[in-house]
């Protein structure tokens, strides 16, 4: 007998099948990669990184951190995409007293904002001489090492530091760049509404925060439905003004006593 001549024509078509379902395996990989890489995203956790320096020391200009999605539950303000129809939250849970939190701005909706949660529901505030008061109580502080950072003007400076003390027994630290006569150290008395908070940066006198109404371009209270998760680690974090793609200079900028830290 004598063998089937195999015919270019069907190599041709072989190749061109492989080619194909090459084609098409590499399409659902990526399909797959951004699914999951989605899912993550919006139901576990989320990068952020910090523009500015309201919250220093305890995260710092060029901190790149992960947020946990799911320690509050979810909202409209949860997904990648406006969901408006999405009531309230949703497999809701109540933050904590000192919590770092993710919000969007209660002005525009639309702004990310990360601050300390101050002030619970019913909670009273107010600012004296650049001490804090719940619910009429003096928070203690402590005085430790000073840090050094930019000043109220902009300058290099060691700045008086503290270890402040929540009613729930959370210790933070916070700086005073004004002492206890910057702009926000005296205030009205503040009484948190229901399903809102009162959140402050941990740098008192540089923080536009819910010491500064809406109206006045600050934050106000912040509903319970604006809460985006909370500030759980710091994995990378590159020198304030570095580029962070440029990593060819990582061994210079990153700041690697960082990487991998707590936020707390």
């Amino acid at each position: 007998m004598t063998e089937p001549v195999r015919l270019d024509s069907d190599k041709a078509a072989v190749g061109k099948q492989a080619k194909q379902g090459g084609l098409g395996e590499l399409i659902k990989v990526i399909l797959q990669a951004l699914l999951i890489a989605v899912v993550v995203r919006t139901f576990l956790f989320q990068p952020f990184n910090i523009p500015s320096g309201s919250m220093i020391p305890t995260l710092l200009v060029g901190d790149f951190l992960f947020v946990s999605k799911y320690a509050y539950g979810f909202s409209k303000f949860s997904f990648p995409v406006d969901l408006d129809f999405v009531p309230g939250r949703i497999m809701s849970s109540p933050p904590k007293q000192g919590d770092v939190i993710v919000f969007k701005l209660p002005r525009d909706n639309k702004t990310d904002y990360i601050k300390r949660l101050i002030g619970l529901p019913g909670d009273t505030i107010q600012m004296k001489e650049g001490r804090l008061y719940i619910n009429g109580t003096l928070v203690p502080r402590e005085p430790i090492a000073k840090v050094h950072t930019e000043d109220y003007y902009g300058r290099d400076a060691d700045v008086p530091t503290y270890k402040e003390t929540l009613p729930n027994g959370v210790t933070h630290t916070i700086i005073e760049i004004q002492g206890d006569t910057g702009f926000n150290d005296n205030t009205e008395l503040f009484t948190v509404p229901a399903n809102s908070y009162f959140m402050m940066g941990d740098n008192r006198d540089n923080s536009t925060d819910s010491r500064v109404p809406p109206d006045q371009g600050g934050v106000g209270y912040v509903p319970a439905v604006n809460l985006i998760g909370r500030a759980e680690l710091i994995f990378f974090s590159n020198g304030d003004g570095q580029p962070a793609w440029k990593i060819w200079e990582w061994p210079w900028t990153v700041r690697w006593n960082r990487l991998f830290k707590p936020v707390r």
